[in-house]
């Protein structure tokens, strides 16, 4: 398993936030899975006019690996234009609970300064499981 260059994955979850498609909140975010082979997949959010089709960083990037077969998931860093390290919403959390749950996860902020390290316990704690 590659060890996990913090900063690197930081800078790519910032670099992706570049990528998001915000014409109505403003909000960029980006995110950086990284796959037990060291692959690096990233993803930013992707708004709609019609809200509820929108579809946030962390999960553009976790359903691209699941769909290119990478399915090994042990980093995630998502990066958000915040002064603090971002909070995902709960349909992230979830979804990161299900398709990453052995990841470390890391949070930050516009300009990847402060980091949020943590499990994805911590981040969903009694996560809904069927």
């Amino acid at each position: 398993m590659p060890e996990i260059d913090e900063k690197k994955l930081i800078k790519k979850a910032l670099s992706a936030m570049e990528n998001a498609y915000v014409p109505y909140s403003g909000f960029p975010v980006g995110a950086c899975a990284v796959t037990t082979d060291g692959e690096e997949i990233t993803g930013s959010n992707i708004e709609n006019a019609s809200y509820g089709l929108t579809v946030c960083a962390e999960r553009v990037s976790l359903f691209k690996a699941y769909s290119e077969g990478k399915r090994d998931i042990i980093a995630l860093a998502v990066a958000a234009n915040v002064n603090e390290p971002v909070s995902p919403c709960g349909a992230c959390r979830q979804v990161i609970s299900e398709l990453a749950p052995e990841a470390t996860v890391y949070l930050t902020n516009k300009d990847g300064s402060k980091v949020k390290k943590m499990t994805v316990e911590e981040l969903l704690p009694y996560g809904f499981k069927l």
